[in-house]
Protein backbone atom coordinates (compact mmCIF):
# COMPACT_ATOMS: atom_id res chain seq x y z
CA UNK A 1 0.00 0.00 0.00
CA UNK A 2 2.76 2.55 0.79
CA UNK A 3 4.28 1.85 -2.64
CA UNK A 4 1.00 2.79 -4.30
CA UNK A 5 0.81 6.05 -2.38
CA UNK A 6 4.38 6.86 -3.29
CA UNK A 7 3.64 6.13 -6.96
CA UNK A 8 0.52 8.29 -6.82
CA UNK A 9 2.36 11.20 -5.20
CA UNK A 10 5.17 10.91 -7.77
CA UNK A 11 2.66 10.88 -10.62
CA UNK A 12 0.88 13.98 -9.33
CA UNK A 13 4.24 15.69 -8.80
CA UNK A 14 5.32 14.91 -12.36
CA UNK A 15 2.10 16.30 -13.81
CA UNK A 16 2.37 19.47 -11.76
CA UNK A 17 6.05 19.89 -12.59
CA UNK A 18 5.68 19.51 -16.36
CA UNK A 19 3.42 22.55 -16.65
CA UNK A 20 0.27 20.56 -17.40
CA UNK A 21 -2.78 22.78 -17.18
CA UNK A 22 -6.33 22.31 -18.42
CA UNK A 23 -7.25 24.65 -21.23
CA UNK A 24 -9.41 27.44 -19.88
CA UNK A 25 -11.24 30.28 -21.57
CA UNK A 26 -9.05 32.15 -24.05
CA UNK A 27 -7.65 35.52 -23.05
CA UNK A 28 -8.48 38.06 -25.73
CA UNK A 29 -6.72 41.38 -26.37
CA UNK A 30 -10.06 43.18 -26.68
CA UNK A 31 -12.93 43.63 -24.23
CA UNK A 32 -15.77 43.91 -26.76
CA UNK A 33 -16.36 42.17 -30.06
CA UNK A 34 -18.98 42.69 -32.75
CA UNK A 35 -19.73 39.53 -34.70
CA UNK A 36 -21.27 39.87 -38.16
CA UNK A 37 -22.70 36.42 -38.86
CA UNK A 38 -26.01 35.38 -40.45
CA UNK A 39 -28.69 34.42 -37.92
CA UNK A 40 -29.43 31.20 -39.83
CA UNK A 41 -25.87 29.89 -39.58
CA UNK A 42 -25.40 26.90 -37.28
CA UNK A 43 -21.70 27.65 -37.13
CA UNK A 44 -22.51 31.26 -36.23
CA UNK A 45 -24.76 30.18 -33.36
CA UNK A 46 -22.04 27.91 -31.98
CA UNK A 47 -19.44 30.66 -32.36
CA UNK A 48 -21.61 33.17 -30.50
CA UNK A 49 -22.32 30.63 -27.75
CA UNK A 50 -18.58 30.01 -27.27
CA UNK A 51 -17.76 33.73 -27.33
CA UNK A 52 -20.55 34.49 -24.84
CA UNK A 53 -19.05 31.95 -22.43
CA UNK A 54 -15.87 34.04 -22.16
CA UNK A 55 -16.59 36.05 -19.03
CA UNK A 56 -14.26 38.95 -19.86
CA UNK A 57 -15.71 39.57 -23.33
CA UNK A 58 -18.71 41.75 -24.18
CA UNK A 59 -20.30 40.22 -27.28
CA UNK A 60 -22.08 42.79 -29.44
CA UNK A 61 -24.64 41.46 -31.92
CA UNK A 62 -26.69 44.58 -32.67
CA UNK A 63 -25.38 46.37 -35.81
CA UNK A 64 -26.34 49.75 -34.29
CA UNK A 65 -23.83 49.16 -31.47
CA UNK A 66 -20.97 48.15 -33.79
CA UNK A 67 -19.10 51.49 -33.46
CA UNK A 68 -18.65 50.80 -29.73
CA UNK A 69 -16.84 47.50 -30.27
CA UNK A 70 -13.06 47.30 -29.89
CA UNK A 71 -12.88 44.58 -32.54
CA UNK A 72 -15.10 43.45 -35.40
CA UNK A 73 -15.23 39.86 -36.62
CA UNK A 74 -16.53 39.63 -40.18
CA UNK A 75 -17.64 36.24 -41.43
CA UNK A 76 -16.99 36.71 -45.14
CA UNK A 77 -18.37 33.35 -46.24
CA UNK A 78 -19.40 29.95 -44.97
CA UNK A 79 -19.63 27.12 -47.50
CA UNK A 80 -20.69 23.52 -47.16
CA UNK A 81 -19.63 21.17 -49.92
CA UNK A 82 -20.25 17.53 -50.68
CA UNK A 83 -18.12 15.82 -53.33
CA UNK A 84 -18.16 12.28 -54.67
CA UNK A 85 -14.73 10.70 -54.21
CA UNK A 86 -15.50 7.05 -54.89
CA UNK A 87 -17.83 5.04 -57.12
CA UNK A 88 -18.22 1.33 -57.74
CA UNK A 89 -17.97 -0.45 -61.12
CA UNK A 90 -21.57 0.37 -62.00
CA UNK A 91 -21.13 4.07 -61.24
CA UNK A 92 -22.94 4.14 -57.90
CA UNK A 93 -21.60 6.46 -55.22
CA UNK A 94 -19.63 4.64 -52.51
CA UNK A 95 -17.72 7.45 -50.79
CA UNK A 96 -18.33 11.15 -50.24
CA UNK A 97 -16.20 13.95 -48.88
CA UNK A 98 -17.85 16.64 -46.75
CA UNK A 99 -16.17 20.04 -46.55
CA UNK A 100 -16.87 23.10 -44.47
CA UNK A 101 -15.08 26.35 -45.36
CA UNK A 102 -15.14 29.51 -43.33
CA UNK A 103 -13.59 32.78 -44.47
CA UNK A 104 -13.26 35.51 -41.86
CA UNK A 105 -11.30 38.61 -40.94
CA UNK A 106 -10.81 40.57 -37.74
CA UNK A 107 -10.36 44.31 -37.61
CA UNK A 108 -10.30 46.94 -34.91
CA UNK A 109 -12.78 49.80 -34.51
CA UNK A 110 -10.67 52.01 -36.79
CA UNK A 111 -10.62 49.48 -39.65
CA UNK A 112 -7.05 48.23 -39.12
CA UNK A 113 -6.82 44.52 -39.91
CA UNK A 114 -5.81 42.43 -36.94
CA UNK A 115 -6.26 39.16 -38.83
CA UNK A 116 -6.27 39.36 -42.62
CA UNK A 117 -8.94 37.46 -44.52
CA UNK A 118 -8.32 33.81 -43.63
CA UNK A 119 -9.92 30.55 -44.68
CA UNK A 120 -10.43 27.64 -42.31
CA UNK A 121 -11.25 24.28 -43.87
CA UNK A 122 -12.46 21.04 -42.35
CA UNK A 123 -13.18 17.90 -44.34
CA UNK A 124 -14.44 14.43 -43.51
CA UNK A 125 -14.83 11.30 -45.62
CA UNK A 126 -17.99 9.24 -45.34
CA UNK A 127 -18.89 5.96 -46.97
CA UNK A 128 -22.28 5.79 -48.67
CA UNK A 129 -24.74 2.96 -49.05
CA UNK A 130 -28.12 3.63 -50.63
CA UNK A 131 -29.76 0.87 -48.55
CA UNK A 132 -28.87 2.79 -45.37
CA UNK A 133 -29.51 6.29 -46.71
CA UNK A 134 -31.34 7.52 -43.60
CA UNK A 135 -28.57 6.37 -41.27
CA UNK A 136 -25.94 7.92 -43.53
CA UNK A 137 -27.87 11.20 -43.49
CA UNK A 138 -27.77 11.20 -39.68
CA UNK A 139 -24.05 10.37 -39.76
CA UNK A 140 -23.48 13.23 -42.20
CA UNK A 141 -25.28 15.68 -39.88
CA UNK A 142 -23.11 14.49 -36.98
CA UNK A 143 -19.93 14.97 -39.01
CA UNK A 144 -21.01 18.48 -40.05
CA UNK A 145 -21.59 19.42 -36.39
CA UNK A 146 -18.16 18.01 -35.54
CA UNK A 147 -16.55 20.08 -38.32
CA UNK A 148 -18.37 23.19 -37.07
CA UNK A 149 -17.04 22.64 -33.55
CA UNK A 150 -13.49 22.18 -34.86
CA UNK A 151 -13.66 25.38 -36.91
CA UNK A 152 -15.07 27.36 -33.97
CA UNK A 153 -12.22 26.13 -31.75
CA UNK A 154 -9.64 27.04 -34.41
CA UNK A 155 -11.21 30.49 -34.76
CA UNK A 156 -11.15 31.05 -30.98
CA UNK A 157 -7.47 30.11 -30.85
CA UNK A 158 -6.72 32.59 -33.65
CA UNK A 159 -8.64 35.33 -31.84
CA UNK A 160 -6.67 34.58 -28.67
CA UNK A 161 -3.39 34.86 -30.62
CA UNK A 162 -4.09 38.53 -31.41
CA UNK A 163 -1.82 40.49 -29.09
CA UNK A 164 -3.06 44.04 -29.29
CA UNK A 165 -5.87 46.09 -30.81
CA UNK A 166 -3.83 49.30 -30.78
Amino acid sequence: MPARRLLLVCGVGLLAGCGFKLRGAPELAFASLYVAVPATSGLGRELKRNLASIGTLQLIEDPKLQPGAQAILDIVSEQREKAVVGVNASGQVRELQLRLRLRFRLRDAHGKELIAETELLQQRDISFNETAALAKEAEEALLVRDMQSDIVQQLLRRLAAVKSTR
